[in-house]
């Protein structure tokens, strides 16, 4: 039997363990940086394997390493990550493992991406001897808005193995997207920039009847969402897009008076860090000038949040690869577009070679056109694509430490 095919193999054995972990996690999602329940389960599964253990300080992180039985002196190391948080969405599922926590669900499939990469932690430990390089396993809570990676890159997860690691790999599953079980990516951009946008229109108040005589914020914030539209279509390349999305608007209390301030807040979306570069300036230079020509003023806060998702072209490859090895090729296909999310795993792509890869987990007999997508209270992942999940995230290990040590 092939590498290849006794990864398969053993994936698929230990699959039933894979999916009690999967459904305990998804029965007690937790929200944020601090997962305590996740983090001692995780702990539970890695305390026979005999990987080296840290926990993070500023969140219940897990960097776990395993040192390769045929490692030498300078050894590569390989970064596997999983993300481990929830979201604050009432489950509608109706799933017999679904949310137990009232208004906390694992609507992204965090939940898989723990128990496959716990599942790997198994095979993995169980090759130790023929790996002639240290294996590191990111446990990351707060990818949903709380830059967990940020965080743990602080902590030195990156360096855990005693220099920084040669290549890393995220997966994440999907619920809407392509033919379930197939893995999907592309080089270069395969997820958008994030930021926010907050801004607040200070004008005068006044009666509803005479407008003349104030200066209302309504109209002018109302004029700003609409100009911001037109603004991305005339100054940006549509070939390197840019997305705005207004999801906060707030003014007044009483529909005759006129209010003294407006205020609202936009996503902001781009697949370049040019272009999001560009958008600090014509975004100001934009909504102030509207201000001043309504004679208003205008506060404009655009807070960075996670960087362009850069896949990088050779680990990209090399993943593809990985995957025609492990199945067929027929399990791997290449992303027209990148998607128009965000990831805080673009933190780490961002200071070494690596790739994200998206796994299709849509349910056994439903289109991808009528599933609920990711981050929606009615959003189901299947179990059947755990052990392929489980088997590329090992499989990627090995090879990848196997072509690293022969340079």
């Amino acid at each position: 039997m092939s590498t290849e095919e006794s990864v398969v193999s053993d994936a698929a054995h230990l699959a039933p363990e894979i999916q009690r972990l999967r459904h305990e996690l998804h029965r007690q999602p937790e929200v944020g940086l601090d997962l305590p329940l996740t983090q001692q389960r995780i702990l539970e599964w890695l305390e026979p394997l005999g990987f080296e253990v840290t926990l993070g300080q500023e969140l219940s992180s897990v960097t776990a390493v395993l040192r390769g039985g045929a490692a030498e002196a300078k050894a590569p190391s390989v970064l596997l990550r999983a993300d481990m948080d929830a979201l604050p969405v009432k489950e509608k599922t109706g799933a017999s493992y679904a949310s137990q926590t009232g208004n906390t669900m694992h609507a992204c499939g965090h939940d898989l991406h723990t128990a496959m990469l716990a599942g790997a932690a198994t095979l993995l430990a169980d090759r130790r001897e023929q790996l002639p390089g240290d294996v590191v396993l990111m446990f990351q809570p707060g990818e949903e808005g709380f830059d967990g990676a940020g965080h743990m890159i602080g902590e030195g997860v990156l360096e855990a193995a005693g220099s920084t690691v040669d290549a890393a790999f995220g997966l994440h599953v999907m619920s809407a997207l392509g033919t379930s079980g197939q893995f999907m990516s592309r080089p270069g951009a395969v997820m958008s920039s994030s930021a926010g946008l907050f801004v607040t229109v200070h004008g005068q108040g006044g009666h509803g009847s005479a407008p003349y005589l104030a200066k209302d914020p309504v109209y002018v914030a109302a004029e700003m969402v609409s100009a911001m539209q037109g603004m991305i279509t005339r100054r940006f390349d549509v070939f390197d897009p840019v997305v705005i999305s207004v999801g906060v608007f707030e003014a007044g209390h009483a529909r005759n008076v006129i209010p003294e301030t407006a205020r609202f807040e936009a996503t902001v979306r781009s697949f370049s860090h040019e272009s999001f570069a560009a958008l600090g300036q014509t975004l100001p230079q934009l909504l102030q000038g509207i201000a001043a020509a309504h004679g208003v003023e205008v506060e404009i806060e655009l807070r960075p949040e996670y960087p362009v998702t850069v896949n990088h072209e050779d680990e990209t490859d090399f993943a593809r690869q990985a995957v025609i090895e492990l199945f067929d090729s027929t399990a791997y296909a290449q992303m027209a577009n990148p998607l128009a999310g965000s990831e805080d795993f673009s933190r780490v792509l961002e200071r070494v070679p690596g790739a994200f890869i998206f796994l299709s987990a849509l349910s056994p007999g439903v289109e991808a056109s009528e599933a609920q997508f990711n981050h929606s209270p009615y959003a189901e992942f299947s179990d059947d694509v755990l052990p392929r999940g489980t088997a590329l995230y090992t499989h990627l290990a090995i090879s990848r430490l196997a072509e690293l040590s022969s340079r």
